[in-house]
């Protein structure tokens, strides 16, 4: 679950690459070349793409490690891994999902997080738009179904859970239409796939005649259908954040991992029923996709929750080893992962298949006793109130998405308030509350570093006139989580290295054994590479040519 604390005050293969951060690395150009040839796909070629949301690379080692017959050990042994691969920053669900399909970072691709704020599109609801004030939440999250609160996000589905493999794979038809930001010059509600800037690699595959297939965790994820609403032919999101009942258990069912178990179970059979020819639902035959996947939550829900199913989550002191719910949750996605590739070894073109593997994010932090849980609430009022007494008229603060990042964006867009904000933030405590909910107090608001105005479209590469960034971008000093409570342990969105040191494994049908690739590298990375197994041509993605994104090196 998108557990931030959210405030509206207002309204396989190719050549080596010597890979950079967002923070520091400049957009490449002219876009390197990738060697492909005509937009023309090898017939037979499939690639799943798996990200285990929250899987760090030293999770991924201590289980390969400590169990060598797993599904995941085969998986590493017969493939090549990126040991050294970071997500796009912000470390959040919808742009490291973004980047794993487009090739682009947030600057590029225009995604920065799942629930954000637009100084130009208008106020979901607006029908007067003549008159209406531009600024408005963009809410690509459960928010945005027509019922947040049903497994099938509002379908009418009889029979739930266990019809939800009857869903519709038209995950834009569940979307609420009066949730949905305005666009001024229409009148009418963005889609998640209209605020995408760039294409992806589903849009190639389609253009070039091949089937497509995801399955993820809310209808917003329409988004990865690209620009053109159709990228994607069968797309299965079921809601993670619904309260339908089940044995044991009712409500949200990221705050119970047996349903986030459940849940993602659901999806497995999607994809096994893919693998098999059919649409996710199983009854109808229309052919293997040839790009298509899914995301894990699992892992996740175990990183984030104290304790689930009698079992501590997170990590154990050491801050590496993980706990007995995340290492239960880890022997889950090992069993699913099992049967993926079993069912795969089945098909005629088992030899055929690339497999990848990666997460969207990691979670911060690993070692318990470094957690700073902190109430971002009164920092907010804070800098809303310290604006007023400087003369100021009404709050400062406009919105906020604060994780273990802090992004605000400001009534007023200039410079100076942005400033004033970073000094104020910069120069304030703030209380929190530690592993053992003991009171703490934290520096500069529990910020390490904060970009300000100008500073946020130079740190992601944008505009100056991008009405989507920040007016404030803070990253947080190690283990601060902005939660008003003291029922999280971990979380992610910012730019700590344990948010985005994730996994890549690259594992294809005729690879006989393990290699192992050191040099830095992106999951932006991953899109070109699943159109170079495809045999299709990488520059095609917009991303691509915009940042000059290589394929994954060779090994």
């Amino acid at each position: 679950m998108k557990t931030s604390t959210k405030r509206a005050v207002a309204a396989v293969f190719g050549a080596a690459l010597a890979a950079t951060t967002v923070a520091t690395a400049a957009v490449a150009s002219p876009a390197a070349s990738t060697g492909d040839g005509p937009q023309r796909a090898n017939a037979g070629k499939h690639v799943l793409l798996l990200s285990v949301d929250g899987l760090h690379q030293s999770d991924l080692d201590w289980y390969v490690t400590t169990h060598p017959s797993s599904a995941l050990a085969t998986l590493v042994g017969h493939g090549t891994s990126y040991t050294n691969a970071q997500t796009p920053v912000p470390s959040d669900s919808f742009p490291g999902m973004v980047g794993q399909v487009t090739g682009g970072n947030p600057g590029t691709t225009g995604v920065y997080y799942d629930d954000t704020w637009n100084r130009k599109l208008l106020p979901a609801g607006t029908t007067n738009c003549a008159t209406a004030t531009p600024g408005a939440e963009v809410a690509y999250t459960e928010g945005a179904d027509r019922n947040p609160d049903a497994l099938d996000a509002g379908q009418g589905l009889a029979g739930l859970p266990n019809s939800i493999l009857q869903m519709t794979g038209n995950a834009a038809s569940l979307l609420d239409p009066s949730q949905l930001p305005v666009d001024p010059a229409t009148c009418k509600p963005v889609y998640p796939h209209e605020y995408l800037k760039v294409n992806t690699v589903f849009e190639v595959a389609k253009q070039a005649g091949l089937r497509t297939a995801w399955s993820d965790k809310h209808v917003a994820y329409d988004i990865l259908n690209g620009p053109s609403g159709t990228g994607i032919d069968d797309l299965f999101a079921p809601e993670i954040n619904s309260a339908a009942s089940i044995a044991g258990f009712k409500g949200d069912w990221t705050k119970d991992n047996a349903a986030t178990q459940q849940y993602d179970s659901y999806k497995v059979q999607a994809v096994l029923n893919e693998i098999e020819g059919n649409d996710h639902s199983g009854a109808r035959a229309v052919g293997e996709p040839s790009v298509f996947g899914m995301n894990f939550q699992s892992v996740s829900t175990a990183e984030k929750l104290p304790t689930s199913d009698g079992l501590a989550g997170g990590y154990l002191a050491d801050g590496v080893t993980p706990g007995p719910l995340l290492s239960k949750a880890l022997d889950f996605v090992d069993a699913q992962v099992g049967k993926l590739s079993a069912a795969i070894a089945k098909t005629p073109d088992a030899k055929k298949t690339t497999v990848i593997l990666s997460a969207k994010h990691g979670q911060s932090p690993m070692e318990p006793s470094a957690l700073k849980r902190v109430d971002d609430g009164p920092i907010v009022d804070g800098l809303n109130a310290a604006w007023r007494a400087a003369g100021n008229t009404g709050d400062l603060v406009a919105f906020s998405t604060n994780d273990d990042v802090m992004q605000l964006w400001l009534t007023v867009h200039t410079q100076a308030a942005a400033d004033f904000a970073k000094h104020y933030l910069l120069t304030h405590s703030a209380a929190g509350n530690d592993i053992t909910k003991a009171p703490i107090t934290v520096q500069a608001s529990g910020l390490a570093t904060v970009y300000a105005g100008s500073q946020v479209a130079e740190y992601f590469h944008a505009a100056a006139s991008d009405e989507r960034t920040p007016d404030i971008f803070g990253l947080v000093q190690h283990g601060v989580v902005y939660t008003g409570g003291k029922g999280k342990i971990a979380e992610h969105g910012g730019a700590d290295a344990q948010d985005r040191h994730v996994p890549i494994v690259v594992s294809g049908g005729t690879d006989s054994g393990a290699s192992s690739v050191s040099a830095p590298v992106e999951t932006t990375q991953i899109a070109p590479t699943i159109l170079r197994a495809l045999g299709l041509d990488a520059n095609a993605l917009q991303a691509v040519k915009i940042e000059g994104t290589q394929v994954l090196p060779q090994r």
